[in-house]
C-alpha cells in the first residue's frame, strides 16, 4: 500500500464517520420542539362549549340573588338567638327571660340548679338552666304560653310536675328551660381519643 491510497481510504472512513454522527445527531437523536397539534374538537363543538359558558355566565345574577335571598331568611329566623358572647352570659339571658315571665304569670323564679351548654347541632349550641318553683297549675300554664310567645329562640326540655298542697292545688314545677347560642359559645368536649 503506497500512502496515496491510505489517505483516501481514511478519507473517505472519515467523511462516512462524519456524515453518521451527523445524521444521528440532526436526525434520529435531534431536539425538535414538537409542532402546533391541531385540535380535536371542530368549530360546532367550540360553539356549543361557548354557549354552554355564556349560559352559566347569565345564570350568576339569579344564582346570587338566592344567596341574598337565603343570607336574609337565615338572619331572620336567628335573630331569636341568645346574643352573648359567653356560656354564661346566655345562661343569665336566659334566667331573666324566666324571672321576667314569671313574674308576669305570678311566679316566683329564683336561682338556678343546673347549667348546662352542649352542641345542637353543627352550627349551634343550646345552653340550659334548670329551675324549680312551687305554683298554680294555671300559672304554670301561663307560664309555658308566655315563654312560646317570646321573641327569642327559648324553649322547655323537660318539665317535672309533683303535687305540693293538695288543698291549696299548689304544684313544685322542675322544668329545663333551653335556649340556642351560636356554635362558637359551647366549649369542645374533649374525651378519650377514639380508636
Amino acid at each position: 500500500m503506497n500512502l496515496g491510497t491510505l489517505d483516501r481510504r481514511t478519507g473517505i472512513l472519515l467523511g462516512l464517520g462524519v456524515l453518521a454522527v451527523l445524521v444521528l445527531r440532526f436526525g434520529v437523536f435531534a431536539d425538535r420542539e414538537p409542532g402546533v397539534v391541531a385540535a380535536n374538537d371542530s368549530i360546532p363543538m367550540a360553539e356549543k362549549r361557548l354557549a354552554r359558558l355564556r349560559q352559566l355566565a347569565a345564570s350568576v345574577p339569579g344564582k346570587e340573588e338566592v344567596l341574598k335571598q337565603s343570607a336574609a331568611e337565615l338572619a331572620a329566623r336567628e335573630k331569636g338567638m341568645l346574643a352573648a358572647e359567653t356560656v354564661a352570659q346566655a345562661q343569665a339571658q336566659l334566667l331573666e327571660t324566666a324571672r321576667r315571665v314569671g313574674k308576669a304569670s305570678g311566679i316566683d323564679v329564683r336561682g338556678a340548679e343546673e347549667l348546662r351548654a352542649a352542641a345542637l347541632a353543627a352550627d349551634y349550641g343550646e345552653v340550659s338552666v334548670t329551675l324549680q318553683f312551687t305554683c298554680a297549675i294555671e300559672q304554670l300554664v301561663n307560664f309555658l304560653a308566655a315563654l312560646s310567645n317570646e321573641p327569642t329562640l327559648v324553649g322547655t326540655n323537660e318539665v317535672q310536675v309533683s303535687s305540693t298542697s293538695p288543698k291549696d292545688k299548689t304544684i313544685t314545677v322542675r322544668l329545663r328551660l333551653a335556649g340556642v347560642v351560636p356554635r362558637k359559645l359551647v366549649p369542645e368536649k374533649k374525651g378519650t381519643a377514639s380508636f
